[in-house]
């Protein structure tokens, strides 16, 4: 083999691992801050948010959006628990800053500077008829402070029992189902309604 050839091959090679370097670095340059700061995948452990998350559910979430707004009472957020900040819960806002959340009866009712006589949340988009929560609470918000609630209740560690979520807290809103499959969906803002008491 002459020396001109075996520089041609070095040179290929050369040209070739250069390529898989670039691609590399610029792969890194736009996946670290999409997964740091943009989005991040979460899964569902435990039974909690049951029948709407099940165990095992692979979920995208929304990082950016409480940047440049604050959570809305019914969408699903993950937050670290503030009982243990490396642990991590899925669960619904119910109450936002500046609300008066009673559970009573077996049903939450929200006090509010525009709801003053207070109403029940209305939460028959995501709960099975007849679903109660139990417990007999009320708690105050104050600011950044919510009221979180598993959807199944009766199997939810939730503000119910150890309090507050401060903002802070948050990682994001929940925003894709990934896997499995057959069960992929986009999570789109909502908005709960009440009805009297």
């Amino acid at each position: 083999m002459s020396n001109e050839s075996s520089h041609s091959i070095f040179g290929v090679i050369g040209s070739f691992f250069w390529e898989l370097v670039k691609i590399f670095l610029v792969a890194i340059v736009i996946i670290v801050p999409v997964r740091y700061f943009l989005v991040q995948p979460f899964i569902v452990r435990g039974a909690s948010m049951e029948p709407n998350f099940e165990h095992s559910d692979y979920l995208v979430i929304d990082e950016l959006s409480y940047r440049w707004r604050e959570p809305r009472r019914g969408e699903v957020i993950v937050f670290r628990f503030p009982d243990n900040p490396s642990q991590f819960f899925i669960k619904r806002v119910i109450g936002v800053p500046h609300d008066k959340i009673s559970v009573e009866q077996g049903r939450v009712v929200v006090h509010n500077s525009q709801l003053e006589q207070g109403a029940v949340i209305d939460e028959s988009d995501y709960l099975t008829s007849g679903t109660r929560t139990g417990g007999d609470v009320t708690i105050e918000l104050g600011d950044e402070e919510y009221f979180v609630l598993g959807d199944n209740r009766a199997a939810s560690s939730d503000s119910r029992s150890w309090g507050v979520l401060p903002k802070d807290q948050i990682v994001g809103r929940v925003w894709i189902r990934a896997f499995p499959f057959d069960r992929i969906d986009v999570f789109e803002s909502s908005r709960l309604g009440f009805v009297s008491l």
